[in-house]
């Protein structure tokens, strides 16, 4: 059973306790609750236990059926042979258990096969009310999408596997296709002096992937195609003046030439949004793509590189301690 289908039977249940403390409430209460069912798109039926036979149907069940009466008739009258079978054995584990159960069921009506999550429960010892909902264009979107999600799993590897080809020898990062720690160390000294000398400013952002279940879960691969991502994203969004790199296992850092804190928040900030709109798949599965980012700019926030890293970073454990992805700006100094 899903969580929504347990959450129902589980109501249902409390509800059928509350009914049985106040017999004086009648039928009358039965078809208030099936009159308030209908309208979201569930119908109801009876079923007298002993002979089968549906002995109350609502408005729609007989329609959802396709099927002009239903009253008086048994599931051998209205649905194939084969099916019947599973009904079956849910009623008697609904009678023996006297608690709501629901179930999932197939059916083939007028050569067209639809799917139902059915809800039951008995009533006293001679009665049982079943509430059906229909799921077949639920279940048509899901394949769609599980369908799409494996589409673009198979898109993203082929282009991975491209890009490692292409780059084999380059001495980039093979798993995100960015440079890796000593040539960002490198280009971070250049940019110093060069923004030094002519009296410019330049922002240096570190980018950390936040933590998340699934990846927990899934483990090491899980993480593989996260950081694929942020390398695809990076590599799209930076300009060639720009240098993106990874820095550490789930670390990577931006220098943006020229770019003061401000314009610098606004790029990440965009960046971070499309981070969380990107599919990153595995299994069929959307990963979901999170990321935190903390921001610092030269001359204002610091000087020197440690102290210009050690902003970044301290902005990206904020940005992480206040729930993970968002941009942080690092603190500067006044005085």
């Amino acid at each position: 059973m899903n969580t929504i289908a347990d959450s129902s039977a589980t109501q249902l249940g409390g509800l059928s306790a509350w009914l049985a403390e106040h017999p004086e409430l009648g039928g009358d209460t039965l078809a208030g609750l099936v009159a308030l069912i209908e309208p979201l798109g569930c119908q109801a039926a009876i079923k007298l236990v002993s002979s089968g036979r549906y002995v109350f149907a609502s408005a729609g069940f007989g329609q959802m059926l396709e099927r002009e009466e239903v009253v008086g008739r048994n599931d051998a009258e209205l649905l194939r042979p084969d099916e019947i079978g599973a009904l079956r054995r849910v009623e008697q584990t609904v009678m023996a258990q006297r608690h709501p159960v629901v179930s999932e069921h197939k059916l083939e009506i007028n050569a067209r096969r639809r799917e139902f999550s059915v809800t039951r429960l008995a009533l006293g010892s001679d009665f049982l009310l079943a509430v059906w909902q229909e799921r077949t264009e639920e279940r048509h979107r899901e394949t769609q999408l599980q369908r799409a999600l494996t589409q673009i799993e198979q898109q993203q590897g082929a282009i991975e596997q491209i890009r490692r080809e292409l780059q084999l020898g380059s001495g980039r990062d093979d798993v995100s296709g960015l440079y890796l720690r000593a040539q960002f160390d490198d280009q971070l000294l250049r940019e110093i002096d060069l923004s030094s000398r002519e009296h410019r400013e330049f922002a240096l952002v570190v980018i950390a992937l936040d933590a998340s279940p699934a990846v927990t879960q899934l483990g090491d691969e899980a993480q593989q195609r996260l950081l694929e991502g942020i390398g695809r994203m990076l590599r799209a969004n930076t300009r060639a003046m720009d240098s993106a790199c990874r820095i550490g296992p789930q670390r990577f850092a931006v220098l943006l030439s020229g770019v003061g804190l401000a314009t610098a928040h606004a790029r990440m900030e965009q960046l971070r949004r499309q981070c969380a709109a990107q599919i990153v798949v595995l299994n069929g599965q959307d990963l979901g793509l999170s990321i935190s980012m903390g921001v610092s700019s030269f001359p204002h926030t610091a000087s020197r590189q440690d102290e210009l890293m050690t902003a970044s970073e301290n902005a990206v454990h904020e940005a992480q301690r206040r729930g993970g992805n968002q941009v942080v700006l690092a603190s500067i100094a006044f005085g």
